[in-house]
């Protein structure tokens, strides 16, 4: 049964309503005009069923789709030659519309996308011959292959002199952010940022009732699901910050834990967003917290005044490196030069991970390219410890959309190894570190547009500083419905 597109009831306008869809659409084609000659056809993906063809997993359209076609259309590819758009997707069936609903016709779809022709998708193979398609090893083209393969369409690869070319055309589009895009990524971060404020004015609530992460989770996200977007990844609810990607939500939340939330909302079309805070859940950090805090909040906040166009992403990642170390050199958790100590990779057992990425239609925005997204050309991955987790490795342009997000960590894994014991004997002070104890993980991220002269902080509507993040969660709370195991 083929699933009728996802997006029938969504508002005519996108991106943002101000823009049209179809202009901008074809302005992106236009852009990709100029870096390649030769036509590319990209695939939007099917839903993955679970047990049956009916349940489904939630279905996503391929980022790349997204970013010609504009819509998340389901089971479709569009053909790109030039200026010219045309539509593959067949039309719904009675079957669809008995269970999803009217749909639009195949010709509304092109007409909303400003496709110059609409064919159902057995016509793709007579159309095929010469196309690029994206990225051999990607899903998503694999996916479109076996589809069509049992719709008796058999597409012809074309990877012209084999060296990137379509790839890297689109990195270098994606990259920098038209205005439809900029206005769908604004309308993400205002969602998140009101989920933020809802999962710090829930957590008085989940800690009185001695309820778990999952209760200030569920009213983050009930936000974003409110605001009929989706979350575009993973949701990050803990009290054990130092696991970077932690997506278990059953801890309790008590007075002395700090509590690190990193959600982000999504636009339907797939804009996303990403913001990180972390709060006390008493509403009051200690006092070994709010050091801890401070620190990772100056290289925030001294990253984004640094971040502007023509300044490499990397040196950013050094500054907040460098700033991470001097300030636990004046706590005296590390020992020596600040400079010395970022050299020898010290920092990077409390702050291991990179200092940001790209965002835009992924929250690591085109990452499936591997590092042809997020280093340009002729550089490499370093092997570095404080190092080899860098995402960005470019120099900043204009409207560029990434994050700046340093943190502090600390991870059993690494403190507790005999290696690093060894390694770094003379560089941290163990006892010191002890009494900083009550902190697990801290990070502070924002989402930043680079602009002609400077930046802009996207998300600087939810404060950072200590004192504003204790002022909201002390405010009035959310009422959370008990929630019983059963």
């Amino acid at each position: 049964m083929q699933t009728a597109p996802v997006f029938s009831s969504q508002p005519k306008t996108s991106p943002g309503s101000k823009f049209d869809l179809a202009s901008i659409l074809k302005a992106r084609r236009r852009r990709l005009a100029k870096l390649i000659d030769f036509p590319v056809l990209l695939w939007s993906g099917t839903a993955k069923s679970r047990n049956f063809a009916a349940n489904i997993y939630p279905y996503r359209a391929s980022s790349h789709f997204l970013y010609f076609a504009g819509i998340p259309l389901e089971n479709a590819a569009i053909r790109i030659d030039g200026e010219e758009l045309t539509l593959f997707i067949d039309e719904a069936t009675p079957d669809d519309i008995l269970w999803h609903g009217p749909m639009p016709s195949r010709d509304e779809i092109a007409q909303r996308i400003g496709a110059n022709k609409a064919r159902p998708l057995r016509d793709l193979e007579s159309l095929s011959s010469g196309v690029a398609l994206l990225g051999e090893r990607d899903e998503t083209v694999q996916s479109m292959e076996k589809a069509l393969l049992h719709q008796g369409v058999v597409l012809t690869r074309h990877r012209p002199e084999g060296n990137q070319a379509l790839e890297r055309a689109i990195v270098r589009l994606r990259m920098i952010q038209d205005e439809g895009a900029i206005a769908a990524i604004r309308k993400a971060i205002n969602v998140t940022v009101e989920a933020h404020k809802a999962g710090m004015a829930a957590t008085a609530t989940a800690q009185a009732s001695s309820g778990t992460e999952a209760q200030i989770r569920a009213a983050m996200e009930a936000v974003i699901i409110g605001h009929n977007m989706s979350c575009a990844y993973g949701s990050i609810v803990t009290i054990a910050g130092e696991v970077l990607h932690n997506h278990r939500y059953y801890n309790p939340v008590k007075p002395g834990d700090l509590l690190l939330a990193d959600v982000g909302a999504e636009t339907f079309d797939g804009w996303a967003s990403d913001i990180t805070r972390t709060w006390p859940v008493s509403g009051k950090f200690s006092a070994t917290q709010q050091d801890l805090y401070d620190v990772v909040l100056a290289a925030h906040d001294f990253c984004i005044e640094k971040a502007q166009p023509g300044v490499e992403y990397q040196q950013i990642h050094l500054v907040a490196c460098e700033i991470i170390a001097a300030g636990l050199v004046d706590l005296g958790i590390l020992k020596g030069n600040p400079t010395d100590l970022v050299e020898q990779d010290a920092h990077a057992l409390f702050f291991p991970h990179g200092v940001g990425h790209l965002m835009g239609l992924d929250v690591h925005d085109m990452e499936d390219l591997g590092d042809i997204s997020g280093y340009a050309d002729t550089r490499e991955r370093s092997d570095r410890f404080g190092l080899s987790f860098l995402r960005l490795h470019r120099p900043l342009e204009k409207n560029m959309v990434v994050t700046i997000e340093p943190g502090f960590y600390q991870v059993p894994a690494i403190l507790n190894s005999r290696e690093t014991r060894d390694r770094y004997a003379e560089m941290v002070n163990w006892e010191r570190l002890d009494q900083f104890s009550d902190v697990r993980g801290i990070r502070i991220e924002d989402d930043v547009l680079i602009t002609e002269q400077g930046c802009e902080v996207l998300s600087k509507a939810l404060p950072t500083t200590a004192n504003e993040i204790e002022n909201l969660v002390r405010s009035p709370s959310f009422h959370l419905p008990t929630v019983k195991a059963f």
